[in-house]
């Protein structure tokens, strides 16, 4: 579970994506090594004395033919919106601006805790700059330098120390999922055709979900839990037109989740922007279904189904655990099907393995396929541990962590899913050498 999530704001030049980056650990703002992964540099995840947070830098939104002061409005509004903490970072080299102080009064009014830093301090000379900042209004500010990492630690601590105490004690052992998807794809009919009623405000029109609040909810004696991804409130055109918006609005349900289902429309088929949300929910180690909507509107003969299921398959490589199901929130078409699934992935995503019966199916799977050798070594696992759920994480003692190919993991995560199923959820293996 994450602590919290914080948003980058500052006007252009004064170094966020910088302290992004130092803050992430990455040089490079798009990292990722499974194959079919979107990744988007807008968003990070970081850890800090054992806490895990999600970063949004709002700088890498950009929007053509918008005036600079109504992209500092978008800015701040995401990040007002989005985020449980904001980070304002500021310049010391160039000393208040207009367009800082501007920035400080958007944010005032906000009522989020707000971490001021003056970056580009890079000499403890330097320091006396930071005095003048004080006239924001607020807080103390924090001087560091993005491209030297000094005064990080100091930021980081005031980063986490920010983020709310939050009560999850009033979901409890109930299931929570999401729906996911670009704007229009039917996530709102789909909520309520679920829950059989008219609860959310449903239009053809992009972004006329408005409400967002959790619906809990019991079916069958079984306690549920709708997370809501409406997000900004005051959305226009503006807004839906970024297809990297759609990650930031879905990122706080996801989550909060322990399901995502990823809304694909039947009327349009797969877009760029679907894999982008459904990367962040594999990302996440979420249970994933993918949901094909408005299949009453698709042609179809005998082999439409499978046609469209290897299309799906062929754009989300990373997602062939996830099971798909074709339905119809306007004629109600196989939504009964939904809550069974949703319930058998997140009881996947939950399975806890003996210790003894998984290396068993290990030692079996090396003794039928051998790891091949490399530059004359061979690799060796000694045994395995399952050490966490949601996902499923299995620790392999090796005798070398380099000699395990991304293909023989892949051998070895089949194993796995034929002998315990794991159906929906992304399982992580990792390997440890064994010390001695």
């Amino acid at each position: 579970m994450i602590s919290g999530i914080l948003a980058i704001v500052g006007r252009p030049n004064v170094g966020k994506s910088t302290i992004f980056n130092r803050i992430i650990g990455e040089r490079k703002s798009i990292v990722e090594d499974t194959p079919g992964v979107t990744r988007d540099r807008i968003y990070g995840k970081a850890e800090w004395l054992t806490k895990d947070f999600r970063i949004i830098d709002t700088g890498g939104i950009q929007l053509a033919d918008q005036p600079f002061r109504e992209e500092i409005n978008m800015q701040v509004e995401i990040a007002i919106e989005e985020a449980d903490s904001i980070l304002f970072v500021v310049s010391g080299k160039d000393g208040i601006t207009l367009d800082d102080e501007y920035i400080a009064r958007l944010l005032q009014k906000s009522g989020k805790p707000v971490i001021l830093v003056v970056n580009k301090i890079d000499d403890i000379s330097q320091n006396d700059a930071i005095y003048e900042f004080y006239s924001l209004g607020l807080g103390d500010p924090i001087a560091i330098s993005g491209v030297h990492g000094i005064g990080t630690g100091d930021m980081l601590d005031a980063i986490v120390s920010s983020f709310p105490k939050k009560d999850r004690k009033e979901y409890d052992g109930m299931t929570r999922f999401c729906l996911i998807g670009r704007p229009n794809v039917g996530k709102s009919s789909l909520v309520n055709a679920i829950l059989n009623q008219e609860r959310v405000i449903v239009s053809n029109i992009e972004g006329t979900t408005r409400d967002a609040i959790d619906t809990p909810f019991k079916r069958e004696g079984k306690d549920y839990v709708v997370v809501d991804t409406a997000g900004i409130r005051k959305r226009g055109k503006v807004y839906e037109n970024i297809e990297k918006y759609s990650v930031l609005r879905a990122m706080s349900a996801i989550e909060r989740s322990d399901v995502v289902l990823v809304v694909i429309d039947g009327e349009s088929g797969i877009r760029e922007q679907d894999k982008h949300v459904a990367g962040y929910a594999h990302e996440a180690g979420k249970g994933v279904i993918i949901v094909y909507n408005k299949w009453d509107t698709v042609e179809k003969d005998e082999q439409t189904m499978q046609k469209i299921e290897k299309e799906i398959r062929s754009h989300f490589l990373y997602l062939s655990y996830a099971p798909i199901i074709f339905v119809s929130a306007l004629t109600k078409q196989r939504i009964q099907t939904l809550l069974p699934m949703i319930d058998a992935v997140h009881d996947a995503s939950t399975l806890r393995i003996q210790t003894n019966v998984l290396n068993e199916v290990i030692m079996d799977a090396q003794l039928m396929t051998p790891p091949p050798t490399h530059k004359g070594r061979r690799l060796k696992v000694y045994y395995a541990s399952q050490v966490a759920v949601a996902p499923p994480t299995i620790v392999l003692f090796v005798n070398d962590p380099e000699l395990l190919h991304f293909s023989y993991k892949r051998f070895l995560e089949n194993s796995l899913r034929e002998a315990f199923g794991f159906e929906g959820t992304t399982l992580r293996i990792l390997a440890r050498e064994r010390t001695r």
